[in-house]
């Protein structure tokens, strides 16, 4: 049994295994099966699926060793950010409390031991558990380019950390262990019935995250998705063909028989036409297609201003858009000029969030009109996301609508007291973008962060979008 704090001598280090320790689940399939997916594409994720019951038939050892190939041979080191990007939301998910505490609760230096290659893990221990040391398995690279293979090591982990240290791992895993003093053991049929983490207890906030699967790709998960590709490209293409073709309310009722379906709530707030010209929806963005649930809602046309969408999300949206330049000047003459055409749908953030938080709310908005309406909108996919920063953008509606299930609510706040505003009640602009950004967080449920598009792409792209 794992001593309490108070017996626990910080001066020693606390070396635990990860897979054995932290992990509820007993397989890392899934992590290599994302890597093979989001870094090297469907193929090359079908492939290892198809190698699963060889995987279980050869040994873990060996089967490790043929997953690291598999989902590694020719991928780039410099772009490989699964590791950051992609794999802490999944390891996130799959920590046990009981586990996690007995980790944390250790007040001195703490090294991660992980059977996977330390590219995969490095981060989310050092970033999410501030963990001081990390040791994984090392892959060759050659040209810049991993070859799957990994570099010989010794199986002991003398010369990380001294014989005086602490050691926690599970049962079968307690060989890289022995240098250290004493060894606490986990058991294997206790992990069982340990409990997710809950989202309150992680170390960091998990605000950022990228790839396309939204869900844990077990063997058999993966084989579902596979097997509904076919069936999800051509439902994509009736659910484009049906905002395109038919009448409004029949097309709603078709989407819906598709699986796409939504809630509204507060449609009774929103006049039906500003007093001077359009009125301006403001919601917080979630996927791309948000403006698009605002206008079947309201029932009637509105424009979507957008940052950055591919030509083909343009080009596939029954509603019209209005592409920002970044100048502050031609912008707000561009909002401007739609404002007086009609209603207008703009999302403040400037790009997608997945989890329960906002992105500040850039003030452009606040000083166009007095007639705005703030909008909080949620969205839930049953499989894939239909948005990337490190993907390719022209698949995001591809992605999106090849989701067996969709479901959006959006809730009208009312509009804006004039009090509130730029132009009636002297309010600065950013007083306006933070009281609408609260009021939009109030009705979710969210956290309001200070956090931009800049910040999303620098962690999850390496760049600034």
């Amino acid at each position: 049994m794992f001593p309490a704090e108070q017996d626990l001598n910080p001066n020693r280090s606390l070396v635990f295994h990860m897979e054995g320790v932290l992990l509820r689940s007993c397989s890392v399939f899934p992590y290599f099966m994302l890597v093979a997916f989001e870094a090297g594409g469907p193929l090359r994720a079908f492939v290892l699926l198809l190698l699963y019951p060889l995987l279980c038939l050869v040994g873990r050892k060996i089967g490790m060793k043929i997953m690291i190939f598999v989902s590694f041979v020719g991928l780039k080191e410099e772009t490989f950010r699964i590791g950051s990007a992609v794999l802490p939301k999944f390891f996130l998910e799959d920590i046990g409390n009981e586990g996690f505490d007995m980790v944390m609760k250790y007040c001195g230096r703490k090294i991660g031991v992980s059977e996977m290659p330390r590219v995969m893990v490095e981060r989310f221990l050092r970033d999410y558990l501030r963990v001081e040391g990390v040791v994984g398995k090392e892959l060759k690279v050659i040209s810049g380019h991993f070859t799957g293979l990994m570099e010989e090591k010794r199986t002991d982990l003398g010369g990380v950390f001294s014989s005086s240290d602490i050691g926690l791992c599970c049962f079968k895993n307690q060989k890289p262990f022995s240098q250290c003093e004493v060894v606490y053991l986990v058991n294997e049929g206790e992990k069982g019935n340990w409990k997710a983490l809950p989202r309150e207890k992680y170390p960091r906030e998990l605000i950022f995250h990228d790839g396309r699967l939204a869900f844990r790709p077990t063997p058999i998960a993966t084989l579902f998705m596979f097997m509904w590709i076919p069936m999800g490209l051509i439902l994509m293409v009736i659910r484009i063909l049906a905002a395109f073709l038919l009448p409004y309310k029949l097309s709603v009722l078709l989407q819906y028989f598709t699986g796409i379906t939504g809630t509204s709530s507060g449609l009774n707030l929103v006049d039906k036409k500003g007093k001077q010209g359009g009125t301006l929806f403001v919601c917080n963005h979630r996927t791309l297609i948000d403006p698009i649930y605002v206008s079947f809602f309201l029932m009637r046309s509105v424009t979507a201003v957008t940052y950055s969408i591919s030509w083909i999300t343009e080009l596939v949206s029954p509603v019209k858009t209005v592409r920002l330049t970044r100048n502050r000047e031609k912008d707000s003459e561009l909002v401007e000029q739609e404002l007086r055409r009609g209603d207008l749908v703009i999302c403040p953030e400037g790009t997608t969030c997945r989890e329960p938080y906002l992105l500040r709310f850039s003030p452009l908005f606040a000083e166009m009109t007095k007639e705005i309406v703030p909008a909080a909108v949620d969205f839930q996919v049953s499989m894939f996301y239909g948005t990337t920063a490190a993907g390719l953008k022209v698949l995001d509606p591809v992605f999106l609508l090849m989701n067996p299930s969709i479901h959006c609510s959006v809730t009208f706040l009312g509009r804006l007291p004039e009090s509130e505003t730029c132009q009636v009640g002297g309010r600065s602009k950013f007083e306006v973008a933070n009281h609408v950004q609260g009021e939009i967080a109030k009705a979710l449920g969210f956290k309001c962060t200070t956090l931009t598009r800049k910040d999303k792409y620098k962690l999850l792209a390496g760049n600034e979008g």
